[in-house]
């Protein structure tokens, strides 16, 4: 049996290429848009890849189901429940069915509750195997959590009925395999699509029947209110992409190259509603950049937070590091956005000869903060974690407006007051601070090194006030 997993950190996603090498049969579980390194591979082992199966609708990306389908093909799966709900064809997979490629074989699990239409796969490595060897467990479990059930609230699917849902698949889908079963998902840490996600990438059934909260002994309602309760704000392009995979699309070809502009051009682009999207650090990005541009780094979950702060559909103009452009297009439209007009040939030399059209970004230190609002009495504060990380703990004052949040809740902000935006590093609170500038904000920083430096700049004061106290 050839079987390998592929994790793309930036989305914390996960896909799997099946195969059996006497037959060359193979199949492609969730698989990313950009899809070369499968065909490599597939091509590389001797593989053809006949089939490519979707555990459900995704939401946090925009699968390569098209793709692969065009590049090798294959026919497209999903479970029986998304029978009529697409453009394209699909083959549906019914609960219990065996898909046999040669000697190593599949069954198909029906397992809803994440989505209506979720399946899980069982790999077993002999068709006569009484065991399996694992489970391709979609967003249905996760390494040390379970799916949402929330996400489709809002075309009236209530998280309470998935939820249910998800609890008797669990229970009598996934928990009825033995404790060896090797556990799959296709997401880990860092995933909106779930609350409490470990960094790794494979477990058992028995650990997670051990460790995983979600799996602990509880009545129903008990584990409808554990699921439900305490998810982070889903990213605002989770929508578009989800319904992105039920169409039909352009396809993706990621040997193009974003198209190069001069800075002529994107102020055009500009001018016309373009968003000029930033890659660099954010560093970088504070010591000159084109005036109302938005910084979301290349380095860390670019994709995901570009889908926070900027509209589906809103034509995209780049601004990179040389040679990172086909990079950040590609990550781009991962998530399904294809609206890349092009990139900014040679910033930092378009940049230099023309500083009429630049701005600095402020970036304020803790102990700058503190004489900052000593000093204008009124500073709006912006939090912009998710609500689960305030209950650490939280700058006095400050709103929590977490980052997929920020755009549809702007009008609860005051524009004209001086504004600081901060979150746990400094990552998204430069994204946050330049959005903010973006939409028409006069006076934004943000904080360097997030709430610890803010912590660590509180103990240090307190240690500074606890020293010039007089004695006893």
């Amino acid at each position: 049996m050839f079987f390998k997993q592929y994790y793309l950190g930036c989305l914390s996603q996960a896909s799997y290429l099946i195969g059996d090498e006497s037959s060359g049969a193979a199949v492609v579980v969730d698989p990313q848009r950009d899809v070369a390194e499968y065909l490599a591979d597939a091509d590389a082992a001797g593989l053809r890849i006949e089939r490519v199966i979707e555990t459900h609708f995704h939401a946090d990306f925009l699968s390569g189901h098209l793709e692969l389908a065009e590049a090798t093909g294959a026919v497209i799966s999903y479970g029986a429940a998304a029978a009529g709900r697409t453009e394209f064809a699909i083959v549906p997979l019914a609960d219990r069915e065996r898909i046999e490629l040669g000697d190593v074989m599949l069954e198909v699990r029906s397992t809803p509750g994440h989505t209506p239409e979720s399946i899980s796969i069982v790999v077993f490595e002999h068709c006569d195997d009484p065991r399996p060897f694992g489970v391709l467990t979609g967003d249905t479990l996760f390494i040390g959590d379970v799916g949402r059930p929330d996400l489709l609230s809002s075309v009236g699917v209530t998280a309470e009925d998935l939820a249910r849902q998800l609890h008797h698949s669990l229970h009598h889908q996934l928990l009825t395999l033995p404790d060896a079963t090797k556990v799959y998902p296709a997401h880990g840490a860092g995933s909106a699509c779930g609350k409490n996600l470990s960094t790794e990438t494979v477990s058992t059934i028995g650990e997670q029947r051990r460790t995983n909260y979600a799996l602990a002994p509880m009545t129903e309602d008990e584990f409808v209110a554990a699921v439900t309760e305490g998810q982070s704000p889903a990213p605002g392009y989770f929508a578009f992409a989800a319904d992105g995979n039920r169409r039909n699309h352009p396809m993706l070809d990621e040997d193009v190259d974003a198209v190069d502009l001069d800075l002529a051009g994107v102020l055009a682009e500009q001018q016309r509603g373009a968003a000029v999207v930033d890659t660099r650090d954010a560093a970088e990005f504070a010591a000159g950049h084109l005036a109302g541009s938005i910084n979301v780094g290349l380095g860390g979950r670019f994709a995901e937070f570009t889908g926070e702060v900027i509209r589906p559909g809103t034509p995209i103009v780049l601004v990179t590091d040389p040679g990172h452009e086909r990079e950040a297009r590609v990550r781009l439209a991962r998530i399904g956005f294809d609206s890349v007009i092009g990139s900014l040939h040679a910033p930092l030399l378009a940049f230099a000869e023309n500083p009429d059209v630049v701005a600095a970004s402020s970036r304020l230190t803790a102990e700058q903060l503190h004489e900052r609002s000593e000093d204008l009495g009124s500073v709006q504060i912006i939090d912009v974690r998710s609500r689960a990380e305030t209950e650490h703990g939280a700058i006095g004052g400050a709103r929590n407006v977490p980052l997929p949040e920020l755009l549809d809740r702007l009008g609860e902000l005051d524009p004209s007051l001086p504004t600081v935006a901060y979150c746990a590093g400094g990552y998204r609170s430069s994204i946050a601070a330049s959005t903010l500038r973006a939409q028409g904000f006069t006076d934004v920083s943000d904080l360097l090194g997030g709430y610890p430096a803010w912590q660590a700049a509180e103990r240090t004061g307190e240690d500074r006030r606890a020293d010039s106290a007089p004695g006893d």
